[in-house]
């Protein structure tokens, strides 16, 4: 037994060694720096937990903490019934199972850089096919000055991106339902609700935790499509955290940036460590 313990952490080295150049040594790095004031990267001077105690004790954090968090949230209350929702509408011939997955993940491989530019061309008055539709339903040209409509474009940007991964998440978990459970239900005469919350939702919860954690991230964290629609405007309504992080990193100011990360590292850890948690419990509740 113990010989074939060895044999698996010989086949699991390498994995760890390159999980250590790639996260590990970044993230000692990141956390040494936030500990100095840095000119040069060759000039340095201890500063402890200052630059902590500046970004905790800072409105200005806590308001980008906020907004991060109910952009999560929003986010999150969209794309999982939704998701939910289109899985459970997928047609269930081979074919169309095939085809109808494929448009699905259409989104899914436009790369992060390119999804603003692809929304600010379809939002244009003048060319974009969305800017001159939506002015007649009452949206207003100069959107951009407001923050409920910039925050609208931002929810609908990334509902449209990364629903296609919930959707795919849930119908991989409906897929496994054996087919008797739905003839014993249909002989019983169960509604599609009953189906629904005694047949389907239990094979959802794993995957739905997975979903839920993996959007959280990176919503949470959301910088590359958010910063290019409004820069963080109007006057900081969709400055997220990351956003501030951004503006940090071009400034050169390598410690705030620093410990800025450390910070928001820690928020997204404890999130996960909480989501483990919990997927430890459904589990436990599922073993006879």
């Amino acid at each position: 037994m113990k010989n074939q313990s060895e044999l698996g952490w010989l086949f699991v080295a390498p994995a760890v060694m390159i999980l250590s150049l790639v996260g590990l040594i970044p993230l000692i790095t990141v956390v040494n720096y936030s500990f100095f004031e840095i000119f040069i990267l060759d000039a340095r001077f201890w500063v402890g937990t200052e630059w902590y105690a500046d970004i905790i004790g800072s409105r200005r954090f806590w308001n980008s903490f906020g907004r991060s968090t109910l952009f999560s949230a929003f986010v999150l209350s969209v794309q999982i019934p939704l998701g939910i929702a289109i899985a459970l509408c997928i047609p269930k011939s081979k074919i169309c199972i095939g085809i109808t997955l494929a448009l699905i993940a259409l989104p899914l491989l436009v790369p992060w850089n390119m999804i603003p530019s692809l929304w600010l061309s379809l939002l244009n008055p003048e060319t974009g096919i969305l800017g001159g539709l939506l002015p007649s339903l009452g949206w207003p040209q100069d959107w951009k000055l407001s923050a409920q409509h910039t925050w609208a474009v931002i929810i609908v940007m990334d509902v449209w991106h990364w629903t296609s991964l919930v959707v795919i998440l849930c119908y991989s978990a409906l897929a496994t339902v054996p087919a008797a459970h739905y003839q014993a239900a249909a002989i019983d005469g169960a509604s599609p609700w009953q189906v629904f919350r005694h047949i389907q939702l239990p094979r959802l919860h794993h995957v739905l935790l997975m979903a839920i954690l993996l959007r959280f991230m990176d919503s949470f964290m959301i910088y590359t499509e958010a910063f290019p629609i409004n820069a963080g405007g109007p006057d900081g309504a969709t400055t997220f955290l990351a956003v501030d992080l951004g503006e940090e990193i071009k400034a050169f100011n390598y410690g705030p940036s620093a410990a800025r990360s450390v910070i928001y590292f820690m928020i997204v850890l404890t999130v996960a460590w909480m989501f483990s948690k919990t997927q430890g419990k459904l589990d436990r509740r599922e073993q006879p």
